[in-house]
This record gives C-alpha cells, sequence and structure tokens, in this order.
C-alpha cells in the first residue's frame, strides 16, 4: 500500500482554526509567535479570534493554512508510523509539500506564502477581477468556453479540481461572459468565489516575478520523498527545479485532477489530508471512488486516523 500526504490550499481557513495543535504543542507557539514578530503581524489572534475579514485576506490566509497543515503533520507523525510515498498540495498548499518533504524549512515556507499573498494581491493593478466554480461540465468543455468568451475578456481554466469541478479565472468582463456560456451549457452551477485577484492567470504575472526574486534568499533543498507538482503533475525531489515550478504555479492552472491520476496511477491507494477543513478529501473521492480518504484537522482527528492507518 503507497501514501500521499496532500496539503489543501485557500478557502479552507476559518477562525479557532489550529488552536487545539498550538495549545497542545509550545514548539506549534513558538513558531507563530516567530513569524508574527518577524512580520509585524497579529496572525495567531486572526486565526485564534478573527475577525474573518482579516483572516480572507490573502497575505493572512496563507500562512495561516500552512502552519495549520504542518502542525497536524507534525503531531500525527508523533504518533504514527505512516510513511508517505508522494506529498502534494492544491495551489498553496505545495509550499505545505515543500516542507514535508523536506525542501523548505516551516519558517522559510511561513515567510515565502506570506510574502506570496501579499504579491498576488499588489500584482492586479486595479484590473476588475473575477474568479467562479464551474460545476458540472467536464474541463473540455470549460476550456473551450474560456476561448469563446475571450472577445469580452481574459477568462481561463485555472483550477481542474475534479472531472466536472473547474474554477475559471480572469477579468470581470470574461468571467461573466464564460459563466453565462457555462449556464447555457447546462452547468449545474456557476458559483462565484471571494476571492482577492485573478489568481493562476497572467494578470498577476508581476507577482510570479516577485516571488522569484524572493526565493533566491531562501534554502531549497532537494526533497527526501517526490512533490507532485501543480504545474505539470509530475514529481520532483530536485529543490532548484521545484523553486523554478512554484514561480510559475502563480500563473498556470492548478491539475489536480492530473496530480492525484498520476499518485493512483503509481500505486497510490491511501490519501491523508493534513489541514483546515476536508476540502481535498472531497476532491480525491470525487476523482477516484476506490481509494482510501483521511482527514486531519483537529486534534481529536489524529487518533482516528491513527487506530486505521497504524
Amino acid at each position: 500500500m503507497k501514501t500521499a500526504f496532500v496539503f489543501p490550499g485557500q478557502g479552507a481557513q476559518y477562525i479557532g482554526m489550529a488552536l487545539d495543535f498550538m495549545q497542545s504543542n509550545p514548539r506549534n507557539m513558538d513558531v507563530i509567535d516567530s513569524f508574527d514578530a518577524a512580520h509585524k503581524t497579529d496572525l495567531k489572534h486572526v486565526m485564534t479570534e478573527g475577525p474573518e475579514e482579516n483572516l480572507k485576506q490573502t497575505s493572512y490566509t496563507q500562512p495561516a493554512i500552512l502552519f495549520h497543515s504542518m502542525a497536524a503533520l507534525h503531531r500525527f507523525q508523533e504518533h504514527s508510523k505512516v510513511q508517505a510515498d508522494f506529498v502534494a498540495g492544491h495551489s498553496l498548499g505545495e509550499f505545505s509539500a515543500l516542507v514535508a518533504s523536506g525542501m523548505l524549512s516551516f519558517a522559510d515556507a511561513m515567510h515565502l506564502v506570506h510574502k506570496r499573498g501579499e504579491f498576488m494581491i499588489k500584482a492586479n493593478a486595479g484590473v476588475p477581477f473575477a474568479m467562479s466554480a464551474i460545476i458540472g461540465l467536464d474541463a473540455d468543455t470549460v476550456i473551450q468556453i474560456c476561448q469563446e468568451a475571450a472577445s469580452a475578456g481574459l477568462v481561463q481554466a485555472v483550477n481542474f479540481n475534479t472531472p466536472i469541478q473547474i474554477v475559471i479565472s480572469g477579468t470581470a468582463e470574461g468571467v461573466a461572459a464564460a459563466g453565462e456560456l457555462a449556464k447555457a451549457k447546462r452547468a449545474k452551477r456557476v458559483l462565484p468565489l471571494v476571492v482577492g485577484g485573478p489568481f493562476h492567470t497572467p494578470l498577476i504575472a508581476q507577482a510570479s516575478l516577485w516571488l522569484y526574486e524572493e526565493m533566491k534568499s531562501i534554502a531549497f533543498h532537494n526533497g527526501a520523498i517526490p512533490v507532485i507538482s501543480n504545474l505539470d503533475a509530475l514529481p520532483c525531489v530536485d529543490g532548484m527545479i521545484q523553486r523554478e515550478k512554484l514561480a510559475k504555479q502563480i500563473i498556470s492552472p492548478v491539475r489536480w485532477v492530473q496530480c492525484v491520476q498520476f499518485m493512483i496511477a503509481e500505486g497510490v491507494t491511501r490519501f491523508i489530508e493534513f489541514g483546515p477543513q476536508k476540502v481535498l478529501s472531497g476532491m480525491i473521492k470525487n476523482i477516484n471512488k476506490d481509494v482510501e480518504v483521511f482527514s486531519i484537522d483537529k486534534f481529536e482527528d489524529i487518533e482516528a486516523v491513527v487506530s486505521i492507518t497504524g
């Protein structure tokens, strides 16, 4: 039996997240206190008490989710002998995967995702934008819809979450036009998303450049566990190659379906998700119903998962 550890991206956050992991392990508290001191932020307070408006800010959301994922993973590893054959994360979650692989330190990853969040918002330069989830149409249909809507404004399929759940992103006009076309093709739902920018499109190309420059001062190591990249759904253990992929990932589609399918083809039959809520667990089950999927969001989940997985 092969196992993959997977990590969620933006959108899974909630007030009170990771509080039980903070309280149970002083080392976790030290990590977040050091982050707040270095970045002049109040992340710990925002995560545990809110307000929600602050937690939704991308520069807060990204380190909050990474912190939660790592705290859950480390606690699990203290109680379980299960080892990962692959690691992968959805968008932001790929940074969590790099920490799990040994490519990045926990502190460096927290810093990078905080800056990544700032860059992704700043890079948009005032262009009206939107993102929407298209539910009920396959990837080829959504890609065709985006091409047909391009005359209204830039719009692209950017998150391939399940075979029939694809997120589109781009200018407000382009996304609106694509949404209407999707409804005409009988999409089950077109769900506008509350986001801070047109993520994973060329509209935030400057963020890719800024992040690459920021990463030059950070130590990237070769990984002990292959990371399945969002960029190409292929494994990578070379830290410097992965650094290049992270810069490109900001303006490229998240090929989550392909990532999961690759791992299953390589023999993975068990996925364990670490982090807030159970977003990826649901996606994975919608990609392949035959695999085992477990989720560790709260401290109390550890015992239940360990009792089954060992």
